[in-house]
């Protein structure tokens, strides 16, 4: 029998009283350990290196240095900690600039503790959670913005079949929904998803589309 891996979590955010939820929901989980607790930007960096953490939850209004920073200096550290954002705003400020950063998902705080745990362990796998409603909101910045910095030149490497996965990432759909739009298997989808990853050196599908939308390689509005 298989024993299943305990997933490391750090809380961050300046209430005592949403730490103290948090905690409640996690310890509620055999496989969910929480191993420490922030109040402040700089504290969660300086926990990470101590303790590191699989997943954090990351506040995004905490004084001293905010949660959008705090994640872009995480991900960019030598630990491989993911960052789930939790929030009271969802505001399209806090969730493109929370994923530029580097977050794997982005959750409100008033989500169902269902949703927060199994949010915790998809990012935990590796993987990203973005909903399809912040995917387009996403789509329409890069319309309104024209942005462009991405280099193009790598999504040359894509084969056919893995453009068509890509589009369809971009519009915010599941492995299972990809797999039956193209009439094919969810692990030959996942194995897709993998080599788009690798080929676009993307740590996730959410950083591989905002790179795909900066690099125009997806269009707003492409079918």
């Amino acid at each position: 029998m298989t024993t299943q891996a305990t997933i490391r979590i750090l809380v961050v955010d300046d209430q005592p009283l949403l730490r103290a939820g948090f905690g409640m929901i996690l310890q509620s989980e055999d496989d969910l350990e929480l191993v420490g607790e922030a109040t402040t930007g700089l504290e969660a960096i300086a926990a990470v290196e101590a303790l590191h953490p699989d997943v954090v939850l990351m506040d995004i209004r905490m004084p001293e240095l905010d949660g959008v920073e705090a994640t872009r200096q995480i991900c960019a550290g030598p630990h491989s900690a993911a960052v789930l954002i939790l929030t009271t705003f969802d505001l399209d400020e806090y969730v493109y600039a929370s994923l530029r950063a580097g977050a794997s998902g982005f959750l409100l705080k008033d989500a169902p503790g269902d949703d927060l745990i199994d949010a915790i362990r998809v990012v935990a796998r590796g993987d990203a959670l973005i909903a399809p409603s912040v995917t387009k909101r996403l789509i329409s910045d890069f319309a309104a913005q024209g942005v462009r910095t991405a280099d193009a030149a790598s999504f040359d490497e894509l084969t056919n079949r893995e453009n068509e996965v890509l589009q369809l990432m971009a519009k915010g759909l599941s492995n299972a929904e990809i797999a039956a739009s193209l009439i094919l298997g969810e692990t030959t989808i996942k194995t897709h998803v993998g080599r788009i990853l690798m080929k676009l050196n993307a740590r996730d599908r959410v950083q591989a589309v905002i790179t795909a939308y900066e690099a125009g390689a997806v269009q707003p509005g492409q079918s």
